[in-house]
Formats: structure tokens, sequence, C-alpha cells
């Protein structure tokens, strides 16, 4: 039996109608660049996230950019932020010339260690970007608290967690920006690159609908210096046929989350691996089900390769480790959470088509490797 890590090609095909008739929309409108149908998704995306705005653009790396941006992130500012990411994350911030200012993860969600944010603010401290790390937010409700206490606005980098949610409130709409891409592989993905930010600040709105055109709010005036990042019509239509889906799409991937829990738990594996860790009143949506095994991952993994059963490591470097960031001085050692989570972390397939034989198989081979 194979189990790919992810396999789109089922609902893709399912949906190939809605996506033709989307195709055959732009080619009769000829509005390949914005449009009316990008214009109608960031309606459709800001009523589903609950935010009074959502602005696409070119991409998920594009929305953290032009998100602080539009906060002005300049040469000697900070943010605070995880180590344990997508490169973006911390990309978006030094492309300007600002400082990232690396917190340690809490070690059952991967997301930031809430408890040791407050202690890294400075007078430099501009902005705190939580990650919501695996489909699962961070704790926003305390992170709130820190930035009204000291006036820092909080940039959600939510690449994973679309739809996810806490206290009734969904990932975007808890801090003063939420970044999101489209790329395919998430649980709302195009066809191509693409994203979107979500805010409710009216000026913030302003600013980044024109940063997104270099800048300018009417054709060859320019206010600010922006980007050229704007979404093509083709993936609106295509993310518009597929909105109506996502949380379908996103139940089904907590179903089969539920069901790992309940093969693994019967098969005696829960000392061998941990299983992911579900905060109370959040809505996980299992963008990856990511487990932690102490001892031999990565001869787990090429086992599981050899029974092609699909897997792959976020993170298995930390960005305060990477080469390129050495010049921020840190060192092995110095978030030990993160680093554990980089040694010890897997993720198997949990895309809404797996069919529960498939996730038996998974579980089989597993115990086939520890028993």
């Amino acid at each position: 039996m194979k189990v790919p890590l992810l396999d789109l090609r089922e609902q893709n095909e399912a949906l190939r109608p809605e996506i033709e008739a989307a195709m055959g929309r732009i080619l009769d409108t000829n509005a390949f660049i914005l449009g009316g149908e990008v214009a109608e998704l960031e309606k459709e995306l800001a009523e589903y996230c609950g935010t009074k705005y959502a602005i696409g653009c070119a991409s998920g790396s594009d929305a953290l950019l032009l998100a602080f941006m539009a906060l002005d992130i300049k040469t000697g500012d900070e943010v605070i932020t995880t180590p344990y990411s997508f490169f973006a994350t911390v990309s978006a911030i030094t492309r300007l010339g600002a400082t990232p200012v690396f917190v340690d993860i809490d070690p059952q969600t991967y997301n930031l260690d809430v408890s040791r944010v407050e202690s890294k603010i400075t007078g430099r401290t501009k902005a705190i970007e939580p990650v919501h790390l695996y489909g699962q937010c961070a704790n926003m409700s305390t992170l709130r608290e820190i930035s009204t206490k000291h006036g820092i606005p909080l940039v959600e980098d939510a690449a994973q967690a679309i739809g996810a949610g806490q206290n009734g409130l969904r990932a975007g709409a808890m801090g003063e920006i939420g970044c999101f891409p489209f790329y395919p592989s998430k649980n709302l993905g195009g066809m191509g690159d693409g994203g979107f930010i979500t805010t409710d600040d009216d000026a913030l709105a302003e600013k980044l609908l024109a940063l997104r055109v270099h800048g300018s709010k009417e054709r060859y005036y320019h206010k600010w210096v922006g980007l050229n990042s704007r979404l093509d019509g083709f993936q609106g239509a295509v993310l518009r046929a597929k909105l109506p889906h996502l949380d379908a799409w996103s139940d089904k991937r907590k179903e089969n989350a539920d069901r790992y829990r309940t093969l693994f738990t019967d098969a005696g594996l829960t000392e061998q691996i941990s299983l992911p860790y579900e905060r109370e009143n959040c809505r996980h949506i299992y963008n990856q089900y990511v487990i932690r095994v102490p001892k031999r991952r990565d001869e787990l993994r090429a086992f599981l390769t050899q029974n092609d059963i699909g897997t792959d490591i976020y993170y298995p470097v930390p960005l305060h480790l990477q080469e390129c960031f050495e010049y921020l001085g840190y060192s092995a050692g110095y978030l030990p959470e993160s680093e554990r989570a980089a040694r010890e972390t897997l993720a198997l397939p949990i895309f809404p088509e797996l069919r529960p034989e498939q996730q038996e198989y998974v579980v089989e081979k597993l115990g086939e490797f520890f028993l």
C-alpha cells in the first residue's frame, strides 16, 4: 500500500467542473490580475475569518513582508517571534533591516511559550509575531494582554491555520494583522502561489492595498514604496470554488487525527511517540499531523519511506541556527525546546481524502518498527 504525505488529485478532480468554470470566467473577462474574482474572494475571506478586510497578494511570504511594511518596521526595530517555523516568518523581518528576537516554544503545542515573551520586550520592540503552527493557534489571549499592556501590535503568521480558532475567534482576527498563503498544500490551497492579509484597522487596510501595488493608491502616484504583489484573477476564481468546502476538509482532517489517536493508543505506541496536543477552547485544523519521536526519529522515517509512507520533518534546523542568521549571535543550546522539536518531530499523512485503511497501515508499520 502507498500512503503519500499529501495527495491533491482527488480533491481537485472532484471540483474539476467548478474549477473549469472559474477558468472560463477569467478567459471571458480577461481580468488576469486582481479584478472582480479577487474582489469577491476578498469579501468572502473577510467574512470567513471574521475581519473587516481581507487583502489578496502574491504569496504568504509577501503577506508577512507587507504586514511589517504597513507597520513601518525598519532598521533598529525588534520583532519578537519563534525560531521554530518556516523561513519566511523571520526573513520578512530581516529584509526590512529589523532584528528578530527569538522566544522558545511550548513543547506541547510547538507555538510561542507566551510566559517568556514579556521579558524580551524592549524600547525597540515594534511587533510580536506568533505563528499558529501545524493548525493550532498560539495562546492569543495572553499575547493580547501583553500587546495591550505595552502597546505593541500582533502580527499573526497564520500560514498553517486558516479556519483555526480560539475562544470563538478565528486565526487572523486576533491580532492587528493576519497573514496567510494559498500555497497548494495548505488547507485552502490554490493552483499556484498567492496569499492574503486580514485586518480590522481602516488605516492599515488602506496602506496595505496601496503597498501591494507599488505603494500607489492612484495609478502613477505613489505615497509609499511598495511591492508588486497582486493576486491573479485565476487564483481568485479557483479559491472561490474551494472556499465553501474548506470547513468540511478541515473537519475531515480532525476526524483523521482522532482516528490516529485511537489507533496509536490501541496499538500501545504512545510510550514510543507523543501525539499532537490540543489546547482547550481551540479549533485545531491539522494542516500537519506531527508526532514526537524521542528516539530513532530518522531511522523511523527511513523505515516508513521504504514502506511507501510519505513523511516530512518540519523543521530540521531552527531559524536561530540557520547559517544566514549567524550574525544574530545565537548558538546551539540557547533555545532548547525548539532544538529538541527539530530533532524529534515527524509529520505523517493527514490530508482529508486519507482513507482509514491507509491510516491503519501507517500505524501498523510504526508498530513493526517499535514493537
